[in-house]
């Protein structure tokens, strides 16, 4: 008698997707009846903390991710993109290219770890017109731009447009935001020694931000020393300040400092770190949301489908002392995927469940060269130490020994030498919001 397997579907490739698909190969290493399957758009898990080092040239590009391949030892691995979940016919759906047919994969159980998307919030010119530091292809098309940038304006004779060229703005003071603030300024003062008609006056850096203040999440303290720190390098910062409109020249500001002010800066460049929202394949979905979210309970499953959890940013998980979502991290995402794997396996086991209780272990900030903020157990850091804890840290979290090592070299290298001021001319494709649909479908349980 053949015993039929049961499938395990995990769909996301980021911090929580690839977190949990590592849990269950451990759980189920001797249970060869269950069949793990991960699915992600790209082959590779992006490490999000160095995005802003790969914007700026710290890092090199392909050293801030992995091979999922070379992460995963047993489970089955699917390149490509969702087109639907059939959460009633247990079935998962992937679009098919000009090259391959699209793909019907059957699941037993379902992991959404889907992540988020960035939220331009209904502001179609922005969206058309400004940078994101969401993907890799994000953090090196922006590098490309800033250096774009100086090469334009450093023979460029009409004052008003050089301004123009040489103020950069980013919008939204998080963690995104400030990261790439501090890394995209050291890296236009670095390479400025190669630009003899640019002064340092010619060049602006601003972070716009709606809040009173920077880094929410982070203690006061920390937070204004971040915020001093960074003007003292010559860092713009406004406050209390929102983004009406930009069309590629000029981006347009209210004030909410009581009489709604407004403001308008002439830049060519803005980058967009403002917010985030789920993906479009779970908004099509026809689970139970609030916010765009998919609700859980305290065990990380989706109500009405038992076996179906839901974790990381696409998931709508209570803080139970706020009654607020908590804040969308990597941290947060990687023990929920703990979580999510373990009650898996204890459906599967017949086993007690356990509820998910978020303990923080802190939070971390670098602002620039070796310069960071930390929290650490509840033990506040700044400065130089903080900067190195956040490199030992998020060293010890990149998944392979050989990027480790690769990483570490890119930022001892970035002591003695330069940053690179070449410009690799890529062009940005616009986004293909579907792919061809075919009619014969593939592998189909």
């Amino acid at each position: 008698m053949v015993r039929v397997k049961k499938r395990i579907v995990v769909l996301g490739g980021g911090f929580a997707g690839i977190e949990c698909a590592r849990k269950l190969e451990v759980l189920f290493r001797n249970d060869y009846s269950i069949e793990i399957v991960l699915v992600s758009e790209d082959n590779f898990l992006l490490f999000t903390p160095l995005l802003p080092q790969v914007a700026s040239g710290m890092i090199e590009t392909r050293h801030a991710i992995t091979s999922i391949r070379t992460i995963l030892d047993r489970a089955t691995f699917y390149e490509g993109r969702i087109k639907n979940i059939d959460q009633y016919g247990n079935i998962v759906t992937l679009w098919g290219t000009t090259e391959k047919r699209g793909i019907s994969i059957h699941y037993d159980y379902l992991i959404l770890a889907l992540g988020s998307q960035t939220n331009f919030f209904g502001m179609s010119d922005v969206e058309l017109h400004a940078y994101t530091m969401k993907t890799l292809n994000d953090a090196v098309m922006l590098r490309n731009r800033m250096i774009d940038m100086l090469e334009q304006a450093e023979n460029e004779t009409n004052p008003i447009l050089r301004k123009s060229l040489l103020t950069f703005v980013i919008v939204g003071a998080g963690f995104a935001g400030i990261e790439t603030a501090g890394e995209l300024l050291d890296l236009i003062l670095d390479v400025r020694k190669y630009y003899p008609n640019i002064h340092r006056k010619d060049l602006r850096v601003i972070v716009l931000e709606a809040l009173p203040n920077i880094l929410p999440g982070f203690s006061d303290a920390l937070a204004k020393f971040a915020e001093r720190k960074l003007e003292q390098k010559g860092l713009e910062i406004k406050l209390k300040s929102v983004v009406t409109s930009f069309d590629g020249n000029e981006v347009k500001i209210k004030k909410l400092n009581g009489d709604s002010s407004s403001e308008a800066i002439q830049t060519k460049t803005l980058i967009w770190t403002a917010g985030v929202t789920p993906v479009n394949t779970i908004k099509r979905s026809t689970f139970k949301m609030d916010h765009g979210k998919i609700i859980v309970n305290d065990f990380l499953e989706v109500p009405d489908f038992p076996g179906v959890f839901a974790i990381g940013d696409c998931a709508n998980f209570l803080n139970p002392k706020t009654k607020r979502p908590y804040a969308p991290t990597a941290q947060l995402a990687v023990e929920q995927a703990k979580t999510a794997a373990h009650n898996l396996h204890a459906l599967i086991k017949n086993r007690e469940k356990r509820k998910f209780v978020y303990r923080p272990k802190g939070q971390m900030a670098i602002i620039g060269k070796r310069t960071g903020i930390a929290n650490i157990l509840g033990i506040n850091i700044a400065g130089f130490w903080a900067w190195l804890i956040w490199r030992n840290v998020y060293l010890s979290k990149i998944p392979n020994w050989d990027k480790r090592l690769r990483v570490l070299i890119d930022w001892t290298l970035d002591l003695f030498f330069a940053r690179d001021v070449a410009r690799l001319k890529f062009f940005k494709k616009p986004t293909e919001l579907e792919y061809k649909v075919l009619d014969e479908v593939d592998d189909v349980w």
